[in-house]
C-alpha cells in the first residue's frame, strides 16, 4: 500500500456512468482516497493503494489501465547483486505493475502505470542511473569501450608491474632501479601511475561500488573497489607518511593489476557476450531490405517497408522471399530450414503459403503478400526469441539466494582475515590477504551462470524451429514424465488421404478411381478433394452433378453414371451392394477409416477407404520418447476406432479417444495423477485448454493463433520429432547451467580460504591480490564462453 497518488490513464470511459463505475472500483479498495476520475482525458487518480490492486480493480469492472511497457538501459548492472537492487528499488515505486532486470543485456524491462519519471531518479538514488534503451544505441559499443580502458590501464600498470615485480623475479633490476632512479622515486612513480589507473579506466568501480558501500548494498563493484582501494592506499600512507606504519612493501602493482585485469575479463566478457544476441541478429538478417513489387505489368524494386497486405510480388531463384504470402503463380523448391529446422527444401505451388525469410532454390515465384511487418511469422518469431532469450528460470531463485548473502560473507571473511593475518604476523600480510579475499569472490560469474546459457540456448533453439514462448519453459519441459500428443494433425497430417481401394471384378482400380474423380472435381468436401488427388488426372466431360448433404453425390462422366457416397446413396440410386466389397468395407470401417462406395451404371464396383495419415517419423518419436524413460499417451477427439488405428501402429498404450476440448484437461490430470507432469502437444483451437493447462504445453507449426498464444513451446516443424529436439535443447541448456553454476560457485568458494591464507601455515600457496583479480576474471569469461558452446552442434 502507498500513500503516493497514481495518476494514469484508463481504457473504456464512454460516459458519466462509467466514471461512476470505475471510480466505484477504485473506492471499494482498502486504504483508497482522493479518488478521481476524469472523462475528459481519460484518466484516473488514486491514492493509498498499490498499483497492482487498482489495475486488477479496474480490469473487473471493465476498464483497463493503460499499462506502459519500457526497456531501460541500466550501465552500471555488474552482477547479480545488482539484479536484486535494482528490482527491489524498482517494484518500490507507485506505480510499478512489473520490473524485470536482465543482466544479459543490462536492462530493465518495466510495466509502469502513468510515466517512469519517478522510477528513474528512484534508480539513480539506488546508483543506477536508467538510459532509455533508443539512447542505448547512441552509446559507442560496450566491447569497444571496455577495450580501450583495458588498454589504457595496461599501458599505465606495465611499468609499475615491471619495476616492482621485475626486481622480484630478476635481481639485478631492482639494484639498477635503486641506484640510477631512487627507491623513492621509484614509489612516488608508482604511485602516480596507479593513481591514473584507479582514477581513469579503474573510476567506474569506485563510481559504482562506493556508493552501494556507503548504502550498505555491496556488489562486486564494491568489492573491486574496497581490494583496489585498500591495497593503493595502504601503499600510498607507507610512501607519503614513512615512519608512521610499521616498515613494509608497497603494493601498488598490486592495485593497478587488479584493475587492468578486471578490465581485461570485462572487455573479454563483453566480447564473448557480443555473441549470444548472434542468434536473432541472424533472424533479422534473414529478412531483405528489398522487394520485387509487380504493379501494372511492371516490376520495380522498392524497399520492404512499403510492401502492404495484397501487394504481388516476384522472387527469383536463390532470393529470399520478402514477406508472408501465397503463391499464385510458379513453382519453386523453398528452403525452410530457419523456419523448421528440416534440411530439405519444400516444393511450393500456386495456392501454396510461403514465409518470409526463407530461401528459393529453383524456379521464380509470383506470390501475393498477406502479412508484412510485425505480423509476419519471422518477427513472431523473433519477438518469442528475444522474450525467450530474457526468460528466468527456477533455478535462478537459487542463485539468488546464495548472492543475497555472499557478498557479506566475503567481507566478513576478509575482515577475520585481516584481523587474523595482523595479529599473528604483521600488516602488510594482513592487507594481501584481505584484498585478495575481496577480488577472488567477486559473483560476477554466478550471476551470468544462467542467463547466459538461456540466451545462447533459446537463440540456438530459434534457429532450429523451436521457441520457447514462455521462458520457464526450458526447464519445465525437462521435468515431463508423460507426453500426451492430440492426433489429427499433430500425429497425422490432418488432411484425409486415399488409403485403399476393393473394386469388383473385373473393374480396374484406376478407372474406377478416374470414374469418381470426375464426380468429386465437382465438390469442395475434404473426402472428395482427396479422391481427386489420388486420381491421376480427373475427367473433364462431367454433367448432371447433384449432391445430396451427407451423403455423396452424382453425375455423368465420360457418359457414365456414376455414383459416390455411402451405402445409404447407393441403395437410393437403386444400386444393390456387393457383399465382398461391404465385408471389405466393414473391416476397414472398424479400424475408423471413412468408406466411399462407387456405382458405375447401376453396379456397384468399388469401396474406397480414406483416413488421415501418419506423420513419418511419428513411430520412431514415440519409441525415442519411451527410450528415454517417459510414458506416451495419445488424447484425441476422434473416434475410439480411429485413434485406436493410429495408436496401434505407433505402439502407444495409452488412448482417450471421443473426448471434447474440456474433457482433454481432465485426461490430463489423470495422467498426471499416473505418471507426474504431463507435455501436452497439439495444434487446434480445440487443443488450447488443454495446451494451456499442462505441465507445458508445446504446440506444433500451422497452430491456430489460440493455440500458439497458450502454448509454452511453439514448434515450427509440423514433425513429432521437433518434441524430441525441444527436449534435447532443454536437456543440452539445463545442463550447461548447472556446469557454469558448479564452476562459478565451486571455483570462487575453494579459493576463498586460499586467498585468506588458510593454506600458508600447512605450508601451501596464498593468492597475491594481481593472481586473485586474474582468477576473478577468468571465472566469468570461462563461464560465458562455456555458454557460447550451445551455438555448436557438439555443444548442443
Amino acid at each position: 500500500m502507498t500513500d503516493t497518488a497514481l495518476t494514469f490513464g484508463l481504457q473504456g470511459l464512454h460516459c458519466a456512468s462509467c466514471v461512476g463505475r470505475a471510480e466505484a472500483a477504485l473506492t471499494a479498495l482498502p486504504g483508497a482516497q482522493d479518488v478521481r476520475v476524469n472523462l475528459a482525458d481519460h484518466s484516473a487518480r488514486v491514492s493509498g493503494v498499490a498499483a497492482v490492486d487498482a489495475a486488477r480493480a479496474l480490469d473487473r469492472a471493465g476498464y483497463p489501465a493503460e499499462v506502459r511497457q519500457a526497456e531501460l538501459h541500466i550501465p552500471a548492472m555488474s552482477c547479480a547483486s545488482c539484479v536484486g537492487r535494482i528490482e527491489a528499488a524498482a517494484q518500490a515505486v507507485p506505480g510499478v505493475l512489473r520490473a524485470e532486470a536482465r543482466l544479459p543485456t543490462k536492462s530493465l524491462i518495466v510495466e509502469t502505470l502513468g510515466d517512469d519519471t519517478e522510477l528513474r531518479l528512484a534508480l539513480k538514488s539506488a546508483g543506477y542511473p536508467a538510459d532509455a534503451a533508443q539512447e542505448q544505441a547512441e552509446h559507442s559499443d560496450e566491447t569497444q569501450i571496455m577495450f580501450r580502458k583495458f588498454v589504457l590501464a595496461a599501458v599505465l600498470t606495465l611499468p609499475v608491474f615491471i619495476i616492482e615485480m621485475g626486481g622480484h623475479i630478476f635481481p639485478p633490476l631492482h639494484h639498477w632501479v635503486a641506484r640510477t632512479i631512487g627507491t623513492t622515486n621509484s614509489h612516488l612513480f608508482q604511485l602516480i601511475m596507479t593513481a591514473i589507473v584507479l582514477a581513469g579506466p579503474g573510476a567506474a568501480f569506485f563510481r559504482r561500488g562506493v556508493p552501494n558501500l556507503l548504502k550498505a548494498r555491496p556488489d562486486m563493484d564494491a568489492l573491486v573497489a574496497l581490494g583496489a582501494g585498500a591495497a593503493f592506499g595502504f601503499s600510498a600512507f607507507s610512501v607519503l607518511a614513512p615512519g608512521i606504519l610499521p616498515p613494509a612493501g608497497v603494493y601498488f602493482e598490486a592495485a593497478a593489476v587488479i584493475v587492468t585485469l578486471i578490465l581485461m575479463g570485462r572487455w573479454l566478457e563483453a566480447r564473448a557476450k557480443g555473441r549470444t544476441g548472434d542468434a536473432v541478429r541472424r533472424l533479422l538478417g534473414l529478412q531483405p531490405d528489398t522487394a520485387e513489387r509487380v504493379r501494372d505489368g511492371q516490376i520495380d524494386t522498392v524497399p520492404l517497408s512499403t510492401i502492404v497486405a495484397g501487394d504481388v510480388l516476384r522472387v527469383r531463384p536463390g532470393g529470399r522471399v520478402p514477406v508472408d504470402g501465397e503463391v499464385v503463380n510458379g513453382h519453386s523448391h523453398i528452403d525452410e530450414s530457419m523456419l523448421t529446422g528440416e534440411p530439405v527444401p519444400v516444393l511450393k505451388q500456386p495456392g501454396d503459403t510461403v514465409t518470409g525469410g526463407t530461401l528459393t532454390t529453383t524456379g521464380t515465384l509470383l506470390l501475393r503478400a498477406t502479412h508484412v511487418g510485425e505480423d509476419t511469422v519471422l518477427a513472431r518469431i523473433t519477438s518469442l526469441t528475444r522474450d525467450a532469450q530474457a526468460a528466468r528460470l527456477p533455478v535462478e531463485a537459487l542463485v539468488n539466494r546464495i548472492t543475497a548473502w555472499f557478498v557479506p560473507a566475503v567481507l566478513s571473511v576478509a575482515v577475520i582475515a585481516f584481523v587474523a593475518w595482523w595479529t599473528l604476523v604483521g600488516l602488510a600480510p594482513a592487507v594481501v590477504a584481505a584484498v585478495s579475499v575481496l577480488i577472488i569472490a567477486c559473483p560476477c560469474a554466478m550471476g551470468l551462470a544462467t542467463p547466459m546459457s538461456v540466451m545462447v540456448g533459446t537463440g540456438r533453439a530459434a534457429e532450429l524451429g523451436v521457441l520457447f514462448h514462455k521462458g520457464d519453459a526450458l526447464q519445465r519441459v525437462q521435468d515431463a514424465r508423460v507426453v500426451a500428443f492430440d492426433k489429427t494433425g499433430t500425429l497425422t497430417i490432418g488432411k484425409p488421404q486415399v488409403h485403399d481401394i476393393a473394386v469388383a471384378d473385373e473393374q480396374e482400380k484406376a478407372v474406377v478411381l478416374r470414374a469418381a474423380a470426375g464426380v468429386e472435381s465437382l465438390s469442395e468436401h475434404p473426402i472428395a478433394q482427396a479422391i481427386v488427388a489420388a486420381a491421376e488426372k480427373a475427367p473433364t466431360d462431367v454433367s448432371g452433378f447433384a449432391a445430396v448433404l451427407g451423403a455423396g453425390a452424382s453425375a455423368t462422366v465420360d457418359g457414365q453414371a456414376v455414383v459416390v457416397g455411402n451405402m445409404e446413396m447407393l441403395e437410393q440410386s437403386g444400386i444393390s451392394a456387393s457383399k465382398a466389397l461391404s465385408t471389405q468395407a466393414s473391416a476397414w470401417a472398424d479400424t475408423g477409416a471413412t468408406i466411399v462406395h462407387v456405382g458405375v451404371d447401376g453396379h456397384h464396383v468399388a469401396a474406397i477407404s480414406v483416413r488421415d495419415t501418419i506423420r513419418a517419423g511419428a513411430a520412431d518419436a514415440v519409441a525415442a520418447l519411451k527410450a528415454q524413460g517417459r510414458a506416451v499417451a495419445m488424447i484425441s477427439g476422434d473416434t475410439q476406432a480411429a485413434a485406436r488405428h493410429v495408436a496401434d501402429q505407433l505402439q502407444i498404450d495409452t488412448v482417450v479417444a471421443g473426448v471434447k476440448p474440456d474433457q482433454k484437461v481432465d485426461a490430463l490430470q489423470d495422467l498426471r495423477t499416473a505418471h507426474g507432469p504431463v507435455a501436452y502437444v497439439g495444434d487446434g483451437l480445440n487443443d488450447a485448454p488443454a495446451l494451456a493447462s499442462a505441465d507445458v504445453g508445446l504446440a506444433v507449426n500451422g497452430a491456430t493463433d489460440a493455440a500458439i498464444e497458450a502454448a509454452d513451446v511453439v514448434l515450427m516443424s509440423p514433425e513429432p520429432g521437433a518434441v524430441l529436439r525441444a527436449l534435447h535443447i532443454s536437456a543440452a541448456t539445463l545442463r550447461n547451467i548447472w556446469q557454469n553454476l558448479g564452476w562459478a560457485f565451486v571455483y570462487n568458494t575453494a579459493l576463498i580460504p586460499v586467498a585468506a591464507g588458510v593454506l600458508v601455515p600447512l605450508g601451501g600457496p596464498q593468492l597475491s591480490p594481481a593472481l586473485a583479480a586474474l582468477a576473478m576474471a577468468l571465472s566469468s569469461v570461462f563461464v560465458v564462453t562455456n555458454a557460447l558452446r550451445l551455438r555448436s552442434k557438439g555443444g548442443m
